[in-house]
């Protein structure tokens, strides 16, 4: 997850990372309006690819750049997300507006992008304490009609009919992230490699479904207005790609199944119709009624492999954790114990077929 919206640190300004002088003229000169760059302030939570709050005169904008240093060729890559927003700009599916890329050779000596900024508020917490529960009810239909108006997007139309593989999207996402779960491995857990036996067997094969996903569909990577449900923007494109749109779908309504506590900020063990949330079942129907598509049959195996890669994903961070000696001994606890839990769940959620 980023943090591309969200209020920084006051006064972290980082003229060690950014050369200020260069990079306001670089802006000035590429951006319709941009003016004298007064500062850059980077958000203070952690997000893989660095991301800043520009002021210009007045006006705030959005950086976000690829981290320094050697990274892997298939990591990292803001161009992807910048492509993107132009994309959408002005669809169904609200985005900030791209206006700027600056590829590898730029004032900052590696590549980046500026986005418009979009002033309205984070929801942390998917249970959504201090909203009414019709203010529930308002927030979760506003998240559901973004969703589905992102899988209806046309890919061709929209210039990303070459943006990820089409077909056989599940077979080739549960072998990448099995080789990389394989890669950062701290212990043996059974039920990750029962897990991870089951989903190769149980790949129900391409049923033709092709959409753009955004990879990590939950409340906290949205702005949401001020004073209502509206979602303003929808951020953090980073893991986005042609794939199949259950695995975003489900990707969400795992949200309703993982616990309010620790390291997760999910529904499990709510009561879910007393705080006016939807419950998973109305959630899904609302969606395929938006889409005008039938009932997922594959529902258990779509939810099945969204565990497995925040499973999967958990342990990439816990392996990097640990292998910078854990500079947050609380947190590297959390991770550990987040990836087992994740794959027993998962299991349970097989053995029980619901």
């Amino acid at each position: 997850m980023t943090e591309q919206h969200r209020e920084p640190n006051t006064g972290t300004s980082d003229p060690a990372t950014l050369d200020l002088g260069a990079l306001g003229r670089e802006l000035a000169d590429a951006i319709k309006g941009f003016g004298a760059l007064q500062s850059a302030t980077k958000f203070s939570d952690g997000q893989s690819n660095p991301t800043y709050l520009l002021t210009a005169e007045g006006r705030r904008y959005v950086l976000r750049a690829k981290p320094p240093g050697h990274l892997l060729a298939s990591a990292h890559q803001v161009d992807r997300e910048f492509r993107v927003l132009k994309a959408l700009h002005g669809s169904a599916v609200p985005v900030p507006e791209g206006l700027y890329l600056s590829l590898e050779q730029s004032s900052i000596g590696r590549m980046f992008y500026v986005m418009s900024h979009v002033d309205g508020r984070i929801l942390w917490d998917p249970a959504l304490p201090g909203e009414s529960g019709e203010g529930r009810r308002a927030i979760y239909d506003s998240m559901n009609r973004v969703l589905a108006a992102l899988h209806s997007i046309d890919v061709n139309a929209a210039g990303l009919s070459d943006f990820g593989k089409p077909g056989s999207y599940f077979e080739r996402q549960i072998a990448r992230w099995a080789k990389q779960y394989r890669a950062s491995e701290t212990e043996k857990l059974e039920d990750m490699d029962w897990l991870i036996d089951w989903l190769e067997k149980h790949d129900a094969g391409d049923d033709g479904q092709v959409a753009l996903v955004h990879g990590d569909y939950r409340i906290d990577n949205m702005i949401f207005s001020h004073d209502g449900a509206e979602v303003l923007a929808l951020l953090d494109w980073e893991l986005s790609t042609l794939g199949h749109p259950l695995a975003d779908l489900s990707y969400q309504c795992m949200q309703w199944r993982l616990p309010n506590e620790g390291s997760f900020r999910g529904l499990g063990g709510l009561d879910r119709e007393a705080l006016g949330l939807p419950l998973e079942a109305d959630y899904v129907r609302a969606y395929c009624e938006r889409r005008g598509i039938d009932t997922p049959q594959n529902w258990i195996f779509a939810l099945a492999f969204s565990f497995f890669r925040i499973g999967a994903i958990i342990q990439g961070v816990l392996k990097r954790a640990l292998d910078g000696n854990a500079s947050n001994p609380e947190k590297a606890r959390q991770l550990a114990a987040a990836v087992p839990l994740v794959a027993r769940m998962a299991r349970d959620l097989v053995n029980k077929g619901e």
